[in-house]
């Protein structure tokens, strides 16, 4: 969250991308950093442990949010 809230502050575009899991983190951990509506794409959790294709899959059910906040 840290690269995301710099990048975004000076100017370039970012997405913090995590599971499902870390949505309360992500969400708490942005408003302390002065920015609550950081773009954030969850994906399904585990990340670990996934095969090429179930890695490709997760991605493709996120590519479009991803694409959204970054031209945002």
């Amino acid at each position: 969250m840290h690269d995301t809230v710099w990048f975004e502050s000076n100017g370039i575009p970012a997405v913090f991308v995590a599971t499902n899991e870390f949505v309360d983190a992500a969400v708490a951990q942005s408003k302390s950093l002065g920015m609550p509506d950081v773009h954030r794409v969850f994906i399904r959790h585990p990340m670990q442990d996934q095969t090429d294709t179930e890695m490709h899959t997760k991605a493709d059910e996120v590519i479009e949010q991803l694409i959204d906040a970054l031209v945002d």
